[in-house]
């Protein structure tokens, strides 16, 4: 059929309410937020004037096989003659892990082929497939595009001009349409401040946005000052939000709550506290991994779920932590006592898992970890370590030092650093 954008797709329904037909097949992709508009808008359109919403099935991509999704779109409804299967989160993309539930396997996705080339759904019945991130090289994208329409609600990741001109055009479209229902205007410079507090993050900038049309009340324009009495943002959350980010190698969100821990007033050896720790963790984990990956070859860091990491890797994380324990225990009892007093350092920054009680934020470092190589750590800790050396001993711009650090440390090619520096480095 065709690929279409979000902001298309009024269009296009009216075409095919003109021409008193439409396909029966559908992927929206891209962000949550377009996404869910996107779906409301061709549900209704599905549905019809008599909002028979019983003719609505959804499922949950994640705890749904194949299988069942065929088999759901095939099967008539004994109430009504439309019938509509919606699949949220479809896993059609991602890749298929046998002990976690990432994916379709290549067999289900053939299975899913064969079914459309061989008549596909039934009269009156439609399929809405969602999910986050498309692959336009597969098979399955290619017969997606063939048979249905395919609906493009992504947005604009890039920290170029170009990238933030369509970043904010996208936020002045979702401003607009919540605005005119509520008959209200933002200020302009309201409107950038509260990107500024949000990011690119379309659910909490539209949620943002219906708590200041509750608090301007009658006014009609919603100002800077409704911005900053309503719009708070927690001082802890830049910095977690900050590792979280670079941890996913993600240049433009790194980059937006780096610019927001230095509005916030910041202290940049305060920031590079922050990445140093982190990287150490990092690099803590990929040295010591191999223990632990060596009893399971089969295992898949990225695509382990948190339930697995739990029952089969945790175990022997802690298995690790306790030898560590004693080794660092015998390490002290051979000092003398004033070696011992004289020790500060903690041994719970040693520790893989330092509150086993709070296992999430160990699950994440440890998959986390797997968008970096070893190498790459390294580098970035000889960075830092010059970095720091640079902002007790000299003045320069600390804000544009860190921003190239960001982007060399999550570029694809990957951070070198070291070698070409070495006749430039403090060496002690």
């Amino acid at each position: 059929m065709a690929l279409i954008r979000y902001n298309q797709l009024d269009q296009v329904l009216d075409s095919f309410q003109k021409k008193g037909n439409s396909p029966g097949l559908f992927l929206i992709f891209g962000d949550s937020y377009l996404i869910k508009q996107s779906f409301q808008k061709l549900s209704e359109f599905l549905l019809g004037k008599d909002k028979k919403e019983f003719a609505l099935e959804t499922l949950e991509g994640g705890s749904v096989s194949m299988g069942d999704i065929i088999e759901a779109a095939s099967t008539f409804s004994f109430l009504f003659s439309k019938k509509i299967i919606a699949v949220k989160n479809a896993p059609l993309f991602h890749s298929h892990q046998s002990n976690a539930e990432a994916g379709f396997s290549s067999s289900d996705l053939e299975h899913f082929i064969t079914f459309l080339d061989k008549g596909g759904l039934p009269s009156n019945h439609s399929l809405l497939l969602m999910t986050s991130d498309v692959d336009k090289r597969r098979k399955v994208y290619k017969a997606l595009e063939e048979k249905g329409l395919l609906i493009d609600c992504s947005v604009a990741e890039g920290v170029r001009k170009a990238d933030q001109d369509e970043q904010e055009k996208v936020l002045q479209t979702v401003s607009d349409q919540i605005l005119s229902k509520a008959r209200k205007t933002i200020d302009r410079q309201a409107f950038h401040l509260l990107i500024d507090v949000t990011g690119v993050d379309l659910e909490l900038f539209a949620g943002n946005l219906e708590k200041l049309i509750v608090y301007s009340g009658n006014r009609s324009t919603i100002s800077p000052e409704d911005v900053h009495a309503v719009i708070t943002r927690d001082k802890k959350d830049p910095m977690f939000k900050l590792t979280n980010a670079f941890m996913d190698k993600n240049v433009k969100e790194t980059l937006f709550y780096l610019n927001s821990m230095f509005k916030d007033g910041a202290h940049p050896l305060q920031i590079l506290k922050v990445f140093e720790n982190q990287i150490r963790k990092l690099i803590l984990v990929k040295c010591r991994v191999g223990k632990i990956t060596l009893k399971n070859k089969k295992l898949n860091l990225k695509n382990t779920n948190f339930n697995l990491f739990k029952q089969t890797f945790l175990p022997e994380i802690l298995t690790l932590d306790k030898e560590l324990k004693t080794q660092l225990e015998t390490w002290k009892n051979s000092l003398g006592e004033k070696e011992v007093k004289e020790k500060t350092s903690t041994p719970n920054d040693l520790l893989l898992a330092s509150n086993p009680q709070n296992a999430y934020p160990v699950f994440q470092v440890f998959q986390k970890s797997e968008n970096f190589s070893l190498n790459e750590l390294q580098q970035a800790l000889i960075f830092l370590s010059d970095l720091d050396y640079r902002l007790k001993s000299s003045s320069f711009e600390a804000k544009t030092a860190f921003e190239s650090f960001i982007i060399k440390t999550c570029s694809k090619g990957g951070f070198v650093y070291a070698n070409e520096n070495q006749d430039r480095r403090h060496h002690f």
